[in-house]
């Protein structure tokens, strides 16, 4: 049987993701910090993209500059005035630039002053007390390694013997040394367990060998299980002198270097706004940040002279000129569908705009791309890491999609809506007698909510509530 090699040629469709397409894609999860470094970043690469001057950005009603007028094809018969560019791209064409949308002015950043101050760290604050002690070149070394192996929370990490083969030290020299960084600043600082860390924080106090020590030492665990009545046992003294014991405890602080590291505050700025007008609720694209981008006039009339450049030039230009629209096609439509998106959010959620917390319905992704007319898998890449400034706060676009639970009263209510409703019948509650999950589900039944109990414990959960048992014991 012979065996022959053939062409055959066919129409076949299929759906492939063109270059453009894969662009306008990966811009819409970016949020505006990362779309403002690739457009930075784009400028710098694409000299047919120019940043617009900004004594040009203030003028809105600016004229616009006359464009010149199109040349005809040269002799050469260039492609490049075939392609209908004035479809697909006219509204950015109009004055050889584009220029993004001005937001409104509903900023609320924080002062210049609080991103700019910074406090000093606790190795800092230990090295600087080292430095003024009266110690020996070998003692000050020994400090200073000790001081480099202390966490954020003020505790020793190293052992004495790890911090020993550090140097030529020998461990009872160690031991001094890490005794005179204890006396330091804050009180229980380089302390190697919290129980050492307590214990430090009582000699300035004076309560060496008082009950204090003794809970400290030897019946920490009954402290934290709360068994008061055998601690006041062992103590040889009643619950209430046990309990001003207990007191003393309570005020010492089991992580000292925590006030000396504390976690820089992370300021939000929204993507969106949603104002309240006259007309009712607008969303408006914060665009404060982003460089506004245009076509560079001057390298587009290279396309326009004709002869007077080389093949290789226009051919260049024409490469650069392709990309620099497609980009700016694909940021205008990426804040389009931002606002869409905002938009239909609106429509579903006023009550929560004008009520609050209470009154947020449940909402799926499905919803909004119905409502805008777009797919699902676009609506999840718009909503991923962005922000959105309500009337009741910011919150993340996430936020407002939930699942929903039916009533009574033939109504969806959000999970959102519910979990507040648990966490403020449990700050109601008596603190004798805190509620059973069986208890708040009973509740939940008389205001028209069936749910099972172990929602309801799932729900407490994820609110880090404890559980009857552990609020009682906490009361």
């Amino acid at each position: 049987m012979a065996i022959h090699q053939k062409l055959h040629a066919r129409l076949v469709q299929k759906l492939i993701l063109t270059p453009s397409l894969q662009q306008a894609i990966k811009l819409l999860p970016m949020t505006t910090l990362e779309l403002a470094e690739l457009l930075n970043q784009e400028m710098v690469e694409n000299p047919m993209l120019e940043e617009v001057p900004t004594e040009e950005t203030a003028q809105d009603a600016a004229p616009a500059e006359t464009p010149e007028p199109e040349k005809k094809p040269d002799e050469k018969g260039d492609t490049w005035d075939d392609q209908d560019y004035e479809y697909f791209f006219g509204e950015y064409l109009n004055d050889d630039s584009y220029r993004s949308r001005q937001p409104q002015e509903v900023k609320e950043l924080p002062p210049i002053e609080n991103t700019l101050s910074s406090k000093g760290s606790l190795a800092e604050h230990l090295v600087w007390q080292l430095n003024l002690q009266q110690a020996d070149d070998i003692t000050r070394e020994i400090g200073a390694a000790i001081i480099g192996n202390i966490d954020d929370d003020g505790y020793l990490v190293a052992s004495v013997n790890e911090i020993a083969a550090l140097g030529p030290w020998d461990v009872s020299a160690v031991e001094q040394a890490l005794e005179h960084i204890q006396a330091f600043d804050p009180p229980g600082v380089a302390a190697r367990d919290p129980r050492e860390c307590l214990l430090l924080q009582l000699k300035p106090l004076g309560l060496m060998g008082s009950p204090v020590e003794t809970i400290i030492r030897e019946h920490l665990h009954l402290l934290q299980n709360n068994r008061l009545p055998d601690l006041a046992k062992l103590l040889g003294c009643d619950i209430e002198e046990a309990k001003q014991h207990i007191e003393v405890i309570k005020h010492l602080d089991p992580k000292p270097g925590a006030r000396y590291s504390p976690a820089d505050s992370q300021y939000v700025i929204p993507d969106v706004y949603i104002v309240k007008t006259e007309d009712g609720y607008k969303a408006v694209l914060n665009e404060d940040g982003l460089p506004q981008l245009r076509i560079s006039p001057v390298y587009r009339r290279l396309l326009d002279k004709g002869g007077e450049t080389s093949d290789e030039t226009r051919a260049y230009v024409k490469d650069k000129f392709r990309a620099a629209l497609w980009l700016l096609k694909s940021v205008d439509q990426r804040q389009k569908t931002i606002v869409k998106v905002a938009t239909s959010i609106i429509n579903f959620q006023r009550a929560f705009l004008d009520s609050g917390i209470e009154h947020l319905r449940p909402l799926v992704l499905r919803d909004v791309a119905n409502d805008i007319g777009m797919h699902e898998s676009t609506v999840s890449r718009v909503v991923n890491n962005k922000y959105v400034h309500t009337p009741q706060g910011v919150y993340e676009l996430k936020f407002f999609f939930h699942s929903g639970i039916s009533s009574s009263y033939g109504e969806s209510v959000s999970s959102v809506t519910i979990k507040q409703r648990i966490k403020k019948i449990i700050e109601a509650e008596d603190a004798k007698r805190p509620l059973s999950d069986s208890k708040i589900m009973s509740i939940l039944q008389k205001e028209g909510l069936v749910l099972a109990r172990r929602t309801i414990a799932k729900y407490r959960e994820e609110l880090k509530i404890p559980t009857s048992n552990q609020r009682k014991v906490l009361y």
